[in-house]
């Protein structure tokens, strides 16, 4: 199916469109029933391991709150068993790793990723959500930070203590690994790009944990090598994590076409700071369980700093959450449409 509404991919490229296009992170899932039921039968591996199961629950959200992007739904350890590396998702865990990666023998073992043999439903979810969808597909994956902390510290972590210590006390065995992981993200996104997503989003969720001479020191050099790459491939790319506001102008460096923020940074501070590029955020979404009129409110905050250039996409500071009403969502997507269309309208902007 042909994109109809290509908002979303002209915003990330700082080109006029008739409103602000908003999808939200973790929009698959999560808080809707139809997701619930299936989750009841079905774990997270067995729905992506399915097509035309993950296809539905990534077309959901699209169908549900007229957003204006699908985000294929996937963990962003999947294509780490094609590397030879075994991990877990445990229902109320996350991720864990039977065998932490700690030593230069460990990191040295990690394999290349062989996409169409390893994770072949994947791509087989991407070609049907094709044949699907009027708005753009986004692609994503894990950074190489974000991917070691799981992979060191063998399961979430509220400190990296682990993960940090090898980046101090190994520098050999933190560079090969952030090289081994970077090989397989680039090689993971250009699978998918060829199967058919419109964009890319690379989620280091984590590495908000360094400051930022340590992130130009021991990862912001393998992330311009990834960046640099995937920008071959010919679809914008987003790079986004949480707490990582001090990293924003280093992210800006990187050939990304849209810099993420999560609620901490405004974006009128943002682009006071230097950034230029597309941004995109960036509601605190434990808002979205405040009354209306508050969310209304903070939203319009946010639209309004967001409209004064092209190059802004609404979305939430992180992922929505269980609790959040799917009404909540579909009512705050027409709010970012029509009140964007107005704000538009207004600073005399009707292309």
């Amino acid at each position: 199916m042909a994109i109809i509404n290509d908002a979303y991919l002209r915003a990330c490229r700082g080109e006029s469109a008739p409103h602000t296009p908003v999808w939200y992170m973790r929009q698959a899932g999560r808080s809707q029933p139809e997701y619930r039921k299936i989750k009841e039968t079905h774990s997270l591996n067995e729905i992506t391991y399915d097509p035309e199961l993950c296809a539905y629950v990534t077309r959901l959200p699209v169908e549900q709150y007229g957003v204006d992007a699908a985000i294929l739904y996937k963990d962003i350890m999947t294509p780490l068993h094609g590397v030879g590396l075994n991990v877990e998702i445990q229902s109320g865990v996350g991720p864990v790793v039977d065998e932490p990666v700690r030593t230069y023998k460990d990191v040295e073992a990690i394999g290349q990723l062989n996409a169409k043999e390893s994770i072949p439903y994947v791509l087989d979810t991407i070609r049907l959500l094709k044949t699907q969808l009027d708005v753009p597909l986004i692609g994503f994956s894990g950074a190489p930070f974000t991917l070691a902390s799981y992979l060191i510290e063998g399961r979430p972590s509220k400190n990296y203590h682990r993960t940090k210590a090898m980046m101090y006390s190994e520098p050999k065995t933190w560079s090969l690994l952030m090289e081994r992981l970077g090989d397989m993200v680039v090689t993971y996104v250009k699978a998918q790009v060829d199967a058919g997503v419109d964009a890319i989003q690379l989620f280091d969720s984590w590495v908000g944990t360094l400051n930022a001479e340590e992130y130009r020191r021991a990862v912001k050099p393998v992330m311009l090598r990834i960046v640099k790459e995937i920008k071959a491939f010919g679809v914008p790319v987003t790079i986004f994590g949480v707490g990582a506001s001090h990293l924003a102008l280093d992210w800006h460096d990187l050939a990304v076409d849209v810099v993420g923020l999560d609620w901490r940074l405004p974006i009128n501070e943002a682009r006071g700071l230097g950034i230029q590029k597309t941004v995109m955020g960036n509601l605190d979404p434990a808002l979205l369980l405040a009354p209306w009129d508050v969310i209304e409110s903070r939203a319009r905050a946010i639209i309004d700093q967001g409209v004064q250039t092209d190059g802004f996409i609404f979305n939430l500071g992180h992922g929505v959450f269980p609790q959040v009403s799917p009404a909540t969502l579909k009512k705050l997507t027409q709010f970012v449409h029509a009140y964007s269309e107005e704000a538009k309208a207004k600073r005399g902007d009707v292309r």
